[in-house]
């Protein structure tokens, strides 16, 4: 019996068809799975803010990598709407959940007013002022500059560095800055001749300095009690632990680029063992902090570079009872870290109900590896007097 060119012709078609049916199921089943996985990551990394990392750090590594699983789950949700499918709802959902997390990461209407402050405090990460950064030169005189642009009320500087003599070295700073300025400093030797640590530095009177130490780390809180016109008020100046990865990581990208081989899989280990000690040491830093905040006699500000993100359990236990400058009055993106490592907001200004912040403002300058943030001020029954004024006016 003879088929017909017509009937090849068609079972040839029908076959054709039934395959790229194949190949599409296949594709879109290989979709869905990176998409729950994608879900899955979300969902624990919204655990992080609840789980001790001292406990399990695995949540705590999701929690670092939240802006960039939030932005993926995003893009799958767009990709299953311009594919049609009722799957763009399984990221949409895992979103809506966590909304509040974006929230502390993203602004998307402005509410600041920086004319209406009493109170100017900048926190800036000067990254040793680039001393050992051979790239980058007048690093220090561009800060300088930039610092007395600003001219901040109170000053909180970490990663400061001096070499020689220390007393030398906060001259030379507060000539540089100009005017008058009461400080606070807590310098850790380095070396023969250098030290580093972290400074406040304010315009107004200090009644009191002191310090929350962190046994056997580098890691440094210093807390100081500034009289700003008749309120005194307790500000906390933080550099909290590091994940310490820079030499791992070199030695992970001489594996990477073949200069040495078979050593990979042990820099991988080490990276995961300096975050997992990186998040377990912050864990009890901030609980330390946190123990130290509650009693305190005045209104505080809490303010440094936390090393961790908004997604964390670091700051949810120093953001307690607390409000976030940025997140009552920044605007756009929040990151504020531009390092080698992907952009991320770790540098914060946290304060209590006893003030309101008017404004807050991330400066995108390029002489560190951090941006320096900016909040502004004033004292709640400043606002209430201002309130009932134009309430007056409007009757």
């Amino acid at each position: 019996m003879t088929v017909s060119p017509g009937k090849k012709k068609r079972s040839f078609s029908v076959k054709a068809r039934t395959k790229d049916r194949g190949i599409k199921r296949f594709s879109r089943n290989i979709l869905l799975a990176v998409n729950m996985v994608l879900v899955i990551m979300l969902l624990v990394s919204y655990l992080s803010i609840f789980v001790n990392p001292a406990t399990t750090a695995i949540p705590a590594l999701f929690g670092l990598a939240y802006p960039y699983i939030a932005a993926a789950n995003i893009a799958m949700v767009l990709l299953w709407i311009i594919l049609r499918r009722w799957y763009a709802l399984i990221s949409a959902a895992a979103i809506v959940i966590g909304i509040g997390y974006i929230h502390n990461f993203i602004r998307f209407t402005n509410h600041g007013n920086e004319e209406h402050h009493e109170l100017k405090l900048m926190s800036y990460n000067v990254r040793l002022f680039n001393f050992y950064e051979e790239s980058e030169h007048n690093t220090l005189s561009k800060m300088l500059q930039l610092l007395r642009k600003e001219d901040p009320g109170i000053l909180c500087l970490q990663e400061y560095y001096v070499r020689g003599d220390p007393a030398a070295g906060e001259r030379k700073l507060k000539s540089g800055l100009g005017g008058k300025w009461s400080t606070h400093f807590k310098l850790i030797k380095s070396g023969a001749a250098s030290r580093y640590g972290i400074a406040t530095l304010t315009r107004y009177p200090i009644v009191y300095r002191g310090d929350v130490v962190h046994p056997g780390s580098s890691s440094l809180t210093i807390f100081t009690d500034i009289v700003v016109d008749t309120d005194t008020f307790r500000v906390y100046n933080n550099h909290l632990q590091s994940f310490r990865l820079r030499r791992v990581e070199g030695t992970l990208l001489s594996d990477i680029t073949g200069e040495v081989q078979g050593r990979s899989v042990e820099s991988l280990s080490g990276i995961y063992r300096s975050l997992t000690e990186g998040f377990a040491s912050r864990a009890l830093q901030v609980d330390r902090v946190r123990r130290h905040i509650e009693s305190s006699p005045y209104p505080v500000i809490v303010t440094g570079d936390f090393n961790d993100t908004p997604v964390s359990y670091t700051y949810r236990r120093m953001r307690r009872g607390l409000k976030d400058a940025f997140v009552e009055a920044g605007y756009g993106a929040g990151f504020t870290y531009r390092g080698k490592y992907p952009p991320n907001r770790i540098d914060y200004v946290l304060y209590n109900d006893e003030i309101e912040c008017t404004d807050f403002d991330i400066v995108k300058v390029r002489y560190s590896d951090h941006y320096p943030v900016i909040a502004y001020f004033r004292r709640q029954e400043q606002k209430e007097a201002s309130t009932g004024q134009h309430s007056h006016r409007k009757q």
